[in-house]
């Protein structure tokens, strides 16, 4: 009997239109005996493909956020939804939720310290609007807070602008306060230490921050210098609920005009100084969407997985050329339609899963994370702490050009991060099913390249959600022109939706939930 069931699906996927063919063949056979592998075969090369070439088509004008390309780019994905008859996650029955952006231009004005001026580009760099003038500035070391080391004792930086350092603390014997070892902490890692450094601050009561980083000022300039040439703007949230904040980045010149010692000094103090900051900026408030579906848990409905892709790209070059962004994330955004699509025949098979899924295409990636940014820190549509895991897919349809040859490979990123058992369900769900050679280079803490920081499920990462990445690696069209629909492996692209898929079908099916063994610090 399984065996001619399988042998019925197989025919049936064969003719390029599972959806009907899948509805036909659920019969009381299909109810009893089709598995996660009878709907991972739903997803098929051809399915992906003319999605792909319809949603990284020169019509939808590369995506850009907030543009009439991302318009369309939400309405496809609504309407295919719409023809599976998945429902809207939202509970008024709304695919779209809103996400309220501005985009900032690059300020003018200088800081004036003492009297004596420092223009924006030079010394000091910001990239939004502040003004405020202040006769004191508290200098709070590496601005750490730990339980066993803090800049913060015995000063009151309320109300107050803070000079910060770079790094962390070490011992006469070269080794690092916070961990008591040889071993650096999180606090060396700029890309996620300046954000709790800045929390911390806010937390605090201070009103902004002087950093300074000596390793990192460069980098800042060079992101000031290409906003300054473009002059497109920066891309923010709204949010109408934050305190005004300060941040700006300054080198050691005018660091060691604040503070001659600053370099070797730990000790947090005031520095009776006449501060002004004089920067103004213009803003334009926009409007995009992120897409959110979802499918009832059976068992535990209360529990969700959730699996993301971001649907926007970078649209139009100054020249007119259209950026289709077929890998980046076309493959990953019709690569969750199929996912979402298997998840529903299995449902309507009897097969549904024992947790809830979200499937939630986030807008704004681009732009910094910003769609997925609204959605874990602004309005969260199911509450954080119903969430068990997030599978994030940005890039899944070429091959990196150091894997020519190697072909059957998927780059992993974070699974091991937050929980050893998503890890290990991840490697043992690929063994039983799809084979594919998991490739963890950039996963790696040292890798220079922080992918770990620069797709959606940081944030969730960053609220101690297990997440895992997949990623095919960068390539010559990374984010040009020729980033085209014929240029996708499709096999590849198949076989890897189906992993992520299998890996989705355990996570949602099993007795217990992802356990965190390893927390965010």
């Amino acid at each position: 009997m399984k065996k001619a069931l399988t042998l019925l699906v197989t025919l049936a996927l064969s003719c390029n239109s599972s959806q009907k063919t899948l509805k036909e063949a659920t019969s009381e056979a299909v109810s009893e005996e089709a598995s996660e592998i009878t709907f991972a075969e739903s997803i098929t090369e051809n399915e992906l493909k003319e999605h792909l070439f319809t949603y990284a088509s020169d019509e939808f004008e590369g995506r850009e956020t907030g543009e009439p390309g991302q318009k369309m780019a939400i309405a496809y994905i609504k309407a295919e939804y719409e023809k599976l008859k998945i429902p809207a996650a939202k509970a008024n029955g709304d695919y779209f939720q809103e996400v309220p952006l501005e985009i900032s231009k690059l300020p003018i004005g200088k800081l004036s310290l003492e009297g004596k001026d420092f223009p924006i580009g030079e010394h000091v760099l910001t990239f939004s609007a502040a003004h405020t003038s202040s006769n004191e500035i508290i200098y709070v070391g590496y601005g750490i807070e730990e339980p066993n080391y803090s800049n913060y004792n015995d000063i009151d930086v309320e109300g107050k602008i803070v000079l910060l350092k770079a790094g962390e603390p070490k011992n006469a014997d070269g080794t690092y306060k916070i961990s008591g070892t040889t071993e650096a902490s999180l606090w060396s890692n700029m890309s996620e230490s300046l954000t709790k450094r800045i929390q911390i601050a806010v937390d605090k009561g201070a009103t902004g921050i002087l950093y300074y980083d000596t390793d990192n000022f460069n980098r800042f300039k060079r992101r000031f210098e290409s906003m300054k040439s473009n002059n497109n703007g920066r891309m923010e949230l709204v949010d109408n609920s934050a305190v005004e904040f300060y941040s700006l980045f300054i080198d050691q010149v005018l660091a060691k005009d604040i503070l001659s010692s600053i370099d070797t000094d730990e000790a947090s103090k005031v520095l009776t100084k006449d501060l002004q900051l004089s920067f103004k900026s213009s803003n334009n408030q926009i409007t995009s969407e992120n897409v959110a579906a979802f499918i009832k848990g059976t068992e535990k409905p209360d529990e969700y997985l959730v699996i993301s892709s971001h649907l926007d790209h970078i649209g139009i070059s100054p020249n007119g050329e259209i950026n289709n962004g077929a890998d980046d994330d076309g493959s990953g955004t019709v690569a969750l339609l199929e996912i979402a699509e298997a998840f529903k025949l299995a449902a309507d098979a009897g097969k549904g899963p024992k947790r809830s899924i979200l499937f939630l295409h986030v807008t704004g990636e681009e732009k910094g994370l910003l769609g997925s940014q609204y959605y874990t820190d602004m309005e969260p549509i199911i509450p954080l702490a119903n969430t068990v895991a997030n599978l994030n897919i940005d890039m899944i349809g070429r091959i990196d050009p150091t894997r020519e040859g190697d072909r059957n490979y998927i780059y992993l990123i974070g699974s091991d991060k937050l929980s050893s058992e998503l890890h290990n369900l991840s490697e043992d769900v690929n063994k039983k099913f799809a084979n594919i050679e998991l490739d963890y280079t950039y996963n790696d803490e040292n890798d220079p390249n922080r992918f770990y920081y620069r797709s959606d499920h940081y944030n969730f990462a960053k609220n101690n959600i297990p997440i895992i990445f997949y990623f095919n690696g960068t390539h010559d069209d990374y984010h040009r022109p020729s980033d085209t629909p014929d240029k996708i492996n499709y096999d590849l692209l198949q076989n890897r939706a189906r992993l992520i898929f299998y890996t989705a079908w355990e996570i949602a099916n099993r007795e217990q939930k992802i356990i965190v063994d390893k927390p965010t610090k």
